[in-house]
């Protein structure tokens, strides 16, 4: 890719809590770090006066470039008056990261829009890897592999097919430049005109989903990519790493699913669920089998193909449960302002927002 046929991009970073501050740092850095450097980092702080202060200190009076942008969420977290910031464990935290996303994207003109989470750093590359997928193919959004960056250490029980459960890259995505139905929050990006097109992201969680599957629908299934050579690093916690942390997201993460594929409504497509059934069911299976019972047995193998059927349990369970709730009256879910401006235009006012769920705590 010519420097003349390259287009711009802006690194998008949504952050919500000061606990994060030192991994915040870390993200930005790495994002103004690139082997092709963006035009801008934006930095869009969700509901946090405290963070917004710091942030603004730290990176308001950059004189080198790529400069950093720190601007507040201009979409009101609030449906009907009801603070979307629920507490947990005595501590409020964000509902999700589409309002802070519309946000950034609207601040700039940038042809490519790149999002990394604020747990997330980047490997130099980066943009290099997500933009060469655009130069060589007809993609208008394309996806990397978040890997896990643990506080501690990988369970030996954890199977890695369910590693979405950090918001990672799992076992069983494409090894190489491929199609891909759903792309990874923490690590991916889409051109500007396209993100205009289907009106922002319309959720404020399951936002990556809800974009794959309307971009896909706008633009036809080839429009959406997977470059696993596009590496960004997430940190997974300590607390993420539980057996109570990964039966909960198993369960509720599969229950709420089934409300947003409801909102997506023609866009929603339920293949990549129904393939990772069959995958881990028809190879992951196997895998484990002989991982736990043959001549080089590892460690943790038979824990890890029970932790394997159970999680498929649970999401199951937790599908059928959300259809359930699905016929319960006045059961809406929580979703964003259609009105999208387009990147470099201030935001419009949007519609109303839905009633909010009380959702139980998925332990985010």
């Amino acid at each position: 890719m010519t420097d003349r046929a390259r287009p711009s991009v802006a690194v998008i970073i949504p952050a919500y809590t000061m606990r994060r501050w030192e991994q915040i740092q870390k993200a930005v850095a790495s994002a103004r770090a690139q082997t092709i450097p963006p035009e801008v980092v934006v930095l869009c702080i969700d509901n946090n006066a405290d963070l917004l202060l710091q942030a603004e200190s730290e990176w308001g009076k950059l004189s080198d470039a790529p400069p950093v942008k720190v601007i507040p969420n201009r979409h009101r977290n609030h449906l009907d008056g009801v603070d979307t910031h629920r507490k947990v464990h005595g501590t409020a935290r964000r509902f999700g990261a589409g309002t802070a996303r519309n946000t950034a994207a609207e601040s700039v003109a940038a042809e490519i829009l790149a999002f990394l989470d604020d747990d997330a750093w980047a490997e130099p590359d980066w943009l290099e890897q997500l933009l060469a997928v655009y130069d060589s193919t007809s993609a208008v959004a394309v996806g990397g592999a978040p890997h896990p960056d643990f506080e501690t250490s990988r369970p030996a029980w954890f199977p890695r097919n369910f590693d979405w459960v950090f918001g990672c890259a799992y076992e069983g995505l494409p090894t190489e430049v491929a199609q891909l139905g759903h792309l990874i929050g923490a690590n991916m990006s889409v051109r500007s005109t396209a993100l205009a097109a289907i009106g922002g992201f319309h959720s404020v969680d399951f936002d990556d989903l809800d974009l794959s599957m309307r971009l896909a629908e706008k633009f036809g299934p080839g429009a959406v990519y997977y470059n696993p050579q596009a590496v960004v690093h997430h940190r997974v916690p300590a607390e993420r790493v539980t057996w109570r942390y990964f039966r909960r997201r198993c369960l509720y993460v599969n229950r709420e699913k089934v409300k947003a594929f409801h909102d997506m409504g023609a866009a929603a497509n339920l293949k990549s669920e129904r393939g990772f059934v069959w995958r881990a069911l028809r190879i992951e299976l196997q895998h484990g089998v002989i991982e736990a019972t043959g001549k080089n047995r590892r460690p943790g193998a038979y824990r890890s193909l029970a932790a394997m059927l159970i999680g498929i349990t649970l999401a199951g369970f937790g599908h059928v449960r959300g259809r359930l709730d699905a016929l319960l009256p006045g059961q809406e879910s929580v979703r964003l302002p259609r009105k999208f401006n387009g990147p470099g235009r201030s935001p419009g006012s949007g519609s109303a927002l839905a009633k909010l769920l009380r959702l139980e705590d998925l332990g985010r």
